[in-house]
């Protein structure tokens, strides 16, 4: 995966100035609504309405994704868009999805790019009728490819190298990843990191992460089976909460550690259940996605110059620093 400037994430300075939550309800596969939001930032637009599409690849049930879309609703409620959000976790459809938008003619889409060949064609598409694209959260290897604009999100070989170096000073010795979407590229990619920065054994287990007590009992038997394994790795909230129980089920003494927050994985932290998680701060990526366009539209800006991704993250958060992160995650908005 290639390294990029961290310097590319002070282009976010201009845009996230006055960030508030903008409350919703999650969404799920394949269904679209209208997503105005009305607890906005100070200020709004007077510019003409426009209509942005914000695609993904979200499972049903995914509570990382209600943070995507309260960050995407604040953007669109401050600069006048009419923002209409849908999500499938199968790439063909998602690729559907994104078509859907093309034919109704809206003025910018913002997707994420999980499974970047299934999104050339729509992509393309929508660059010959003329409507802007941006990427978030997944796809930071392919969105210049795919002739995207600008992308918004976490450089994840980075965040999985950093993670295993924290392992390794916690003195971890035998790491097991947990994977709930095979081949998908930015959780392939955390795990890919995961065993370049750490010093010990790691292995992948996939798991189906829309069951989950599917993930529960596969991981219980893992744990079971291999006594020598001290970490779980989980690459979502859901996930490592179901994980917490898994161990306790197995009788092992593995940790757990994971990638993205909620609120109950909040308070696992401070509980000490989890021992910490990597933000890459969602919210964050969908307000400044749909934001993006909206400058485009009314300025022609381009953040990163259309040649670095704006980073987003990652950041840890531990039982030192979790306090801090609480009160906006009561919010529903880390």
């Amino acid at each position: 995966m290639r390294r990029h400037h961290r310097a590319a994430a002070l282009t976010t300075a201009a845009v996230v100035g006055a960030l508030l939550a903008a409350g919703c309800s999650s969404g799920s596969g394949g269904k679209k609504s209208e997503a105005g939001g009305t607890d906005a930032a100070a200020g709004k637009a007077t510019t003409p309405r426009m209509t942005v599409a914000l695609v993904t690849h979200a499972a049903p049930g995914d509570t990382f994704w209600d943070l995507i879309r309260k960050g995407a609703q604040a953007a669109a409620a401050k600069d006048n868009i009419k923002l209409v959000y849908s999500s499938d976790p199968v790439a063909g459809n998602q690729a559907n999805l994104v078509q859907n938008a093309i034919d109704q003619k809206v003025d910018g889409i913002a997707l994420t790019a999980a499974k970047p060949d299934a999104m050339k064609g729509v992509v393309a598409k929508a660059k010959a009728a003329g409507i802007p694209v941006v990427g978030f959260n997944s796809g930071l290897d392919d969105w210049k490819e795919l002739g995207m604009l600008e992308y918004f999100g976490q450089d994840e070989n980075i965040a999985g190298q950093a993670f295993g170096e924290r392992l390794s000073q916690a003195g971890a010795k035998h790491a097991v990843c947990v994977i709930q979407e095979q081949g998908q590229v930015a959780l392939e990619a955390r795990c890919a990191g995961l065993k370049k920065g750490f010093k010990g054994t790691t292995e992948n287990l996939y798991v189906n992460g829309t069951d989950m007590p599917s993930v529960k009992s596969t991981l219980t038997a893992k744990l079971q089976k291999d006594s020598s394994i001290d970490q779980v790795v989980t690459l979502g909230a859901p996930i490592a909460l179901t994980a917490v129980q898994s161990v306790k089920d197995a009788g092992s003494k593995a940790k757990v550690a994971t990638f993205d927050l909620n609120k109950d994985l909040v308070g696992a932290i401070q509980g000490g259940s989890i021992e910490f998680a990597v933000d890459q701060q969602p919210y964050l990526q969908g307000y400044l996605a749909v934001d993006a366009l909206w400058l485009y539209k009314t300025n022609g800006n381009v953040s990163g110059g259309g040649t670095a991704p704006v980073l987003t993250g990652p950041a840890f958060v531990t039982k030192d620093n979790v306090d801090s992160v609480a009160k906006f995650a009561e919010k529903g908005t880390r």
